[in-house]
């Protein structure tokens, strides 16, 4: 009986952990890298913010570190009017979108010690990640149009 329980918590304990898949993103995404690149499907030159944050002049060629033992990271903006304080996050990257076939990300904005001050958190899906690249979506809603802002990022 003593074993037909033990198996059966160690069953619960695998079936509620982190797919294998998961594990070797949060291996890949480790480390520090550069947001690249940021474009919209909108036609015309927007003026996007994002994260709730700085523009998009902002982000581009921003650094971020992923630390994914912990679940969070930082990141710092660049360019000659940005505000070039370090800002923090905890970050998850859950199972398939069942619809699109792509990893959730969700990234929450926090201070230094991990603490969200809104617990408002950002959706993306993962669409590519690899040892060197990596690639964010995120749908967005202009005048009852979606729009999809792809973030890509390099690895150094």
């Amino acid at each position: 009986m003593k074993k037909i329980a033990l198996l059966c918590l160690t069953v619960c304990f695998l079936a509620c952990g982190s797919s294998k898949t998961v594990r070797q993103s949060k291996k890949t995404i480790k480390g520090d890298w550069t947001l690249t690149s940021i474009k919209s499907s909108a036609i015309g030159d927007l003026k996007i913010t994002l994260l709730n944050d700085a523009e998009k002049a902002c982000f581009e060629n921003s650094t971020w570190q992923f630390i994914p033992n912990n679940n969070t990271g930082n990141y710092t903006l660049s360019g000659m009017s940005c505000d070039t304080e370090q800002r923090y996050f905890a970050f998850t990257i859950d199972e398939v979108n069942e619809d699109t076939g792509l990893y959730n990300f969700l990234l929450k904005p926090t201070n230094e010690k991990g603490k969200s001050e809104t617990n408002v958190g950002f959706r993306l899906e993962l669409t590519a990640l690899s040892e060197t690249t990596m690639q964010w979506q995120q749908l967005v809603t202009l005048e009852g149009r979606p729009i999809t802002i792809t973030m890509n990022f390099t690895k150094y």
